[in-house]
């Protein structure tokens, strides 16, 4: 009996030391991890804020007034001439800032344009859809 009390008691210590060890190890492993966490947030909120930005940068390679934001999975489409009312080119545009790259889904968006896989569809809404109530129920009388 002894025995298992002397177990119980070595058992209790040994959870309350790991406790006070483990906890003392996250004490001290959380001010970097807090600042880390920091610090990414920055960079993707300025990623975010200097790709809607970007169009009005002295820089910008086209039209500010031609750019439209998408934002997923491309930042930009731009209407090339689209001021003059003659559209000459539609150009994807990606925004990265920083040390980024293209993820799988830009690289894939890309080589599919490179590819000259873009097609244009144009898609016709049916006409019940768009009808008035008032114009559904008066073809009924």
């Amino acid at each position: 009996m002894e025995q298992v009390f002397l177990i119980v008691i070595l058992l209790v210590v040994a959870l309350v030391a790991g406790y006070a060890i483990g906890r003392k190890s996250a004490e001290d492993k959380f001010p970097q991890m807090k600042k880390e966490a920091v610090e990414k947030s920055r960079s993707t909120l300025g990623g975010q804020f200097s790709e809607q930005l970007a169009p009005y940068l002295p820089d910008f390679p086209f039209s500010p007034t031609e750019a439209r934001f998408i934002g997923k999975p491309i930042d930009f489409l731009v209407f090339k001439g689209a001021d003059e009312k003659n559209i000459t080119e539609v150009v994807f545009v990606e925004v990265k800032s920083g040390k980024s790259h293209l993820n799988e889904t830009e690289r894939g968006l890309r080589d599919a344009i490179n590819e000259k896989k873009v097609s244009w569809q144009e898609y016709k809404v049916p006409e019940a859809v768009t009808k008035k109530p008032e114009d559904a129920m008066g073809s009924a009388s």
